[in-house]
């Protein structure tokens, strides 16, 4: 049965899963909640499986609020994990990000969070992989089964993987100061998170990250620091560092023109599996506007940072040549790039080359974007990355 999608109702539900647990945290989750819900159920457009859906995954982040607060009663040592020196790979969508940190998560020196621990950092119950492997596997690979199965074109788009590194952005959902709007047009919602401090979202993030730390270190896994990424820290980069102030930034770019259609497209089939009245022009005009004022908000803020905590990566050279992309990203983190982590990646790499999918299948017509208008909304961003590049490589073919 469909839980309704009320903050009192869900919250109950919530409880019961966990078996009458009510501690869920810092309380600031609460307006973010009910402003989500006020948004999805007057502009959401649900459909029947949409809502089912919609209102399992907010349970299930409320829930696992719940089991990480009663970790944290029952093993107070998990807020002294130190989350040292943190990378955050960041950029738009469909950027390289996904691959490149993949690539890096191939040194066992670096965390990287995988599928299934973003989408259930909380283990199910106290045995987790003590008693074998870990239940959570094989629930997300369930999920990325279904998910496959609801969108045949998910692979051309994100090659998801239960067992891969994947974003944090998952992990952010839990505060509900994040990406929701993914799953649904909610332009209510959208505006008001637009308005929002993110400090909330971001320390939330770096508890959860503090759990994830000690579950692995509890499994036997030691590293040095975390490899994170996700475009949504574009929106928000000064309070990124406000909350991890020893952070470094690999900025990844490429040409909106061609990552705004792509992403749109991304988006859009999301909302298809959530509602039966999704339209690819709302979806287009929502992510291009966002992005567009996350990038001019991006560009602020490392005006006002010292260039040394930041590297820029551009695409092509990620995908051509990815190996000569980590040879600089190793002197910029200040580690050595050992032959075994060499050797690792390169086995990655060629396993898992881009030509091995199928291609992604989008445009701007599509989408019903414009190159003018793109031109228009992303000018300072092109000017400042991506047209000297574009014309540096016209000279090079020149000659």
């Amino acid at each position: 049965m469909t839980v309704p999608l009320e903050s009192e109702a869900l919250l109950a539900a919530a409880s019961k899963r966990r078996d009458g647990l009510t501690d869920f945290g810092d309380k600031s989750f609460l307006p973010a909640l009910e402003a989500l819900l006020a948004s999805i159920n007057k502009e959401g457009k649900l459909s029947g499986l949409g809502k089912s859906l919609f209102s399992e995954r907010l349970v299930e982040s409320l829930a696992s609020r719940l089991t990480l607060e009663q970790y944290v009663s029952r093993y107070p040592e998990i807020l002294q994990e130190s989350i040292e020196q943190p990378v955050f790979i960041v950029g738009l969508p469909r950027t390289g990000t996904t691959m490149l940190h993949r690539v890096l998560a191939q040194d066992p020196r670096f965390y990287t969070p995988k599928w299934w621990e973003v989408r259930f950092p909380a283990p199910f119950d106290d045995t987790g992989a003590e008693a074998g492997e870990d239940p959570r596997i094989p629930a997300a690979r369930a999920e990325v089964k279904m998910m496959v199965e609801a969108m045949p074109d998910l692979l051309t788009m994100h090659p998801l993987d239960a067992e891969l590194a994947d974003e944090e952005v998952v992990l952010m959902e839990h505060s509900f100061l994040s990406a929701m709007y993914a799953y649904a047009n909610v332009p209510g919602y959208t505006a008001w998170l637009g308005e929002q401090d993110q400090t909330p979202a971001y320390t939330y993030l770096k508890r959860q990250l503090q759990f994830l730390q000690w579950q692995k270190r509890r499994r036997g896994e030691v590293a040095q620091r975390w490899i994170l990424k996700a475009p949504h820290h574009t929106h928000a980069m000064d309070v990124l560092f406000k909350v991890f102030p020893d952070a470094k930034i690999i900025q990844t770019h490429r040409d909106p023109l061609e990552t705004i259609p792509s992403m749109s497209s991304f988006a859009y089939t999301i909302w298809c599996v959530y509602s039966d009245d999704a339209n690819p022009a709302e979806a287009a005009a929502l992510w291009s506007a966002k992005f567009s004022r996350g990038l001019k908000d991006a560009i602020r803020v490392r005006d006002e940072l010292s260039d040394s905590l930041f590297l820029d990566v551009w695409y092509l050279d990620a995908v051509a040549r990815p190996m000569e992309v980590i040879e600089r990203i190793y002197p910029f983190l200040g580690v050595e790039l050992d032959d075994e982590a060499r050797g690792r990646m390169q086995k990655w790499i060629g396993l898992s080359s881009r030509d091995k999918r199928a291609p992604h299948d989008y445009s701007l017509e599509k989408m019903a974007l414009t190159k003018s208008k793109l031109e228009s909304d992303f000018a300072s961003y092109r000017e400042r990355y991506i047209l000297p590049r574009l014309s540096a490589a016209k000279k090079a073919e020149a000659v």
